[in-house]
C-alpha cells in the first residue's frame, strides 16, 4: 500500500470547549491504534540489533583512529575527521534511542547509556537535551512550548518573523537561504548550549557525573589534534569534524517538523492529531532507516516514542491505515523535496520580519 504524500501544511482539528465533555472518536481511537501496535509485538526490545549497531560503530571509531595515527601530518586528516563527525552523529542516534527507553526494558539502562553516550561522544549534557526534547515531544511545534521552534537566527513561525527590525529583519526575510550554511553550526551550538546548562546555578540532575565527562570529551579532541597536527592542519582538524557532526545533525533533524503546521500555544489538539499533522516521514526504505537513525520515520516515532527503530517500518502501514481511516494527512516525502520545503517555508515566514502580524490559527482558537 502507498503512502498519502502531501507537501502541504494542512489546518489541525480545534476542540470547541463544551459543558458536557463529548468523546472524541479520534481521542478514542489512539487506544485501538496502541492496541493493535502491541498485539503485533511491535513494542518488543530488539537489543540484538543495537548491540550490533552500536558493535559496528565501535569498530568504525577504533579504525578512525587507527588512520589518525596512521596517516600522520597530512591534510587527508580532513577525511578522518568528516568520518568521525558521521560516526559521532550516528552514535548520537542510539544516544537518542536510549533516552527514548527504546533499548533496554530497564529504565535506569537506558538513562545510563544515552547520558555516558551524549556526552562521552557528541559533548552534549544528557540532562539538558532530555528536559529539551521532552518539552518537544510533549508541544511539537507549538508556539512558546516547543523549545525546538524558539525564535533564534532562524524563526519558524510568523508571529516571531514579525518582531525583528532593522538588519535582523533583512536577513530573517531570506533566511531559508541560510538554512543550510547554519547547519554547520549546529554542533557548536549543541555543545555551547549543554556547558550552559552544566554550570547554571539552577539543579541538574547528575551534574557531577556529567560535567568530568563533557569536559574532557571537549578538551580530548583539540589537545590529540594540536599534539600530532600542525597549528592550522590541527585547526581545520576540529573545524571539520564539529562542521560535519552539525550538518548531519541538523540535517537528520530538521526535516521532521519544518514546513509543517505550527500551533498557537493556547490551541486545543487532541493527541493523535498534533503529532500526525506536525510530522512529516520521509520515504527511503531501509537505507533511510540507517542514514537518518530511524528519524526518517518521525510520525510512528512521535505516536510510539519506546518503539525500537527496527519495528518503526512495521508499525507504518497501521498508521497509515488508521489515519486514512479518521481522515488524517499522513505526510510522506523524499528527503530532497522535504529540504526544499523547508527553504520555501522559511522564506514565507521571513517574508513578514518587521511587519504587524496576527497568527490565523490563533485567531482561530480564539472563537471557541
Amino acid at each position: 500500500m502507498t503512502s498519502t504524500i502531501t507537501s502541504e501544511r494542512p489546518q489541525p482539528r480545534i476542540s470547541k470547549p463544551s459543558r458536557v465533555r463529548q468523546a472524541n472518536p479520534v481521542t478514542q481511537s489512539y487506544s485501538d491504534l496502541l492496541k493493535s501496535v502491541r498485539a503485533a509485538g511491535l513494542l518488543e526490545r530488539r537489543q540484538g540489533f543495537y548491540i550490533t549497531v552500536f558493535a559496528t560503530l565501535a569498530v568504525l571509531m577504533a579504525a578512525a583512529w587507527f588512520g589518525f595515527a596512521l596517516i600522520g601530518q597530512s591534510w587527508f586528516q580532513l577525511l578522518i575527521a568528516a568520518a568521525l563527525g558521521i560516526i559521532c552523529t550516528q552514535l548520537s542516534f542510539l544516544a537518542h534511542e536510549a533516552g527514548h527507553r527504546q533499548i533496554f526494558a530497564s529504565r535506569r539502562a537506558n538513562d545510563w547509556s544515552a547520558r555516558i553516550l551524549a556526552t562521552s561522544v557528541a559533548g552534549v549534557s544528557y540532562s539538558w537535551w532530555e528536559q529539551k526534547h521532552g518539552a518537544h515531544h510533549n508541544h511539537p511545534n507549538v508556539i512558546s512550548k516547543d523549545p525546538d521552534i524558539a525564535p533564534g537566527a532562524i524563526v519558524f513561525h510568523p508571529e516571531a518573523a514579525a518582531a525583528r527590525q532593522g538588519r535582523l529583519a533583512l536577513l530573517t526575510r531570506k533566511q531559508g537561504w541560510l538554512f543550510f550554511p547554519l547547519l554547520f553550526l549546529v554542533g557548536l551550538g549543541l555543545q555551547i548550549d549543554s556547558v550552559r546548562f552544566i554550570f547554571r546555578r539552577a539543579k541538574v540532575t547528575h551534574r557531577w557525573v556529567e560535567l568530568p565527562i563533557l569536559l574532557a570529551r571537549l578538551s580530548i579532541l583539540p589537545v590529540l589534534a594540536f599534539s600530532f597536527l600542525p597549528l592550522g592542519m590541527a585547526a581545520a582538524f576540529i573545524g571539520v569534524q564539529l562542521a560535519v557532526f552539525g550538518f548531519y545533525m541538523g540535517a537528520s533533524f530538521a526535516p521532521n517538523h519544518k514546513g509543517m503546521p505550527v500551533l498557537p500555544a493556547d490551541s486545543r489538539v487532541d493527541f493523535l492529531s498534533r503529532q500526525v499533522l506536525t510530522s512529516r516521514n520521509i520515504s527511503g526504505g531501509r537505507f533511510m532507516d540507517i542514514l537518518l537513525g530511524g528519524l526518517n520515520r518521525q510520525v510512528e516515532h512521535h505516536l510510539f516514542p519506546d518503539m525500537a527503530r527496527p519495528q518503526l517500518h512495521k508499525a507504518t502501514a497501521l498508521v497509515r491505515q488508521h489515519c486514512e481511516k479518521h481522515g488524517i494527512p499522513f505526510t510522506e516525502t523524499t528527503l530532497a523535496a522535504s529540504f526544499g520545503i523547508i527553504v520555501r517555508y522559511l522564506n514565507e515566514v521571513g517574508l513578514a520580519a518587521g511587519r504587524h502580524f496576527e497568527c490565523p490559527m490563533a485567531t482561530v482558537s480564539r472563537r471557541y
